[in-house]
């Protein structure tokens, strides 16, 4: 099959990285909360634990990655 017609893969990496909700948009998790804890204060550390969304100007670079999102 041509690549033309061929759909396009989902790129596993991104997959990995970003979720979309239910309403399309697109989630991901905050850096710096792998080590150096010890460091952080408990509500520096429980702000980076919840996700975030990605901004706007990202959006449509990461959505081409996921086509079957």
């Amino acid at each position: 099959m041509p690549k033309s017609i061929a759909r396009s893969k989902t790129r596993k990496t991104v997959a990995k990285r970003f979720k979309l909700t239910a309403t399309g948009r697109v989630k991901r998790t905050r850096a710096s909360r792998r080590h150096l804890l010890e460091g952080k204060s408990a509500k520096r550390k429980r702000k980076l634990a919840k996700g975030t969304l990605v901004h706007d100007s990202d959006v449509s670079r990461i959505t081409r990655c996921l086509p079957f999102g």
